[in-house]
């Protein structure tokens, strides 16, 4: 596979990351759609490994949010753009520090836009944590499996 299209599936893959905090977009399928791909045109044990890897995390993500219970985000009180921001830092977070700055960068995203928002320590605790609790594990879980599959691609492609 060449450079173009390796960045093309890494596109994909990151619009995978980003619809699992945009309604309507179905990130984990996305992201498997983009992996399959490269598999398919790699061709190598590698990739078909990363492959069955992938989709088992994906389908373990899928039986986790239906375990989990769901809440209406609505009345969390934050708003849709301050939940999105925060998703975005767990994102960040990530990259910066692997594994443990997902949940780390959401909910330190999410407290420092409800502080600049509320203006008070505590306005802003009381309200990270209501909307923690309607954003759920759902999201987290399902942000971290779609990371873990990015992940293990981009090692298999530097790998070689």
């Amino acid at each position: 596979m060449n450079v173009g299209q390796l960045i093309v599936v890494g596109l994909v893959m990151l619009l995978g990351v980003f619809g699992v905090l945009i309604p309507g977009i179905p990130g984990p399928l996305v992201v498997w759609a983009g992996l399959l791909w490269w598999t398919t045109v790699e061709r190598s044990s590698s990739a078909w490994t990363v492959l069955m890897a992938g989709t088992g995390v994906l389908l373990l993500n899928q039986v986790l949010k239906w375990l989990l219970p769901t809440r209406d985000l609505r009345a969390a009180g934050a708003p849709y753009r301050t939940l999105v921001l925060a998703g975005v830092a767990g994102i960040a977070g990530f990259f910066l520090l692997p594994v443990i700055g997902c949940p780390l960068g959401a909910f330190g995203g999410l407290y420092v836009l409800e502080r600049v928002r509320l203006g008070s320590h505590g306005d802003a605790w009381a309200s990270t944590r209501t909307a923690l609790r309607a954003v759920g594990l759902s999201v987290l879980v399902e942000l971290f499996a779609c990371l873990l599959v990015v992940g293990a691609w981009v090692g298999a492609v530097v790998a070689g």
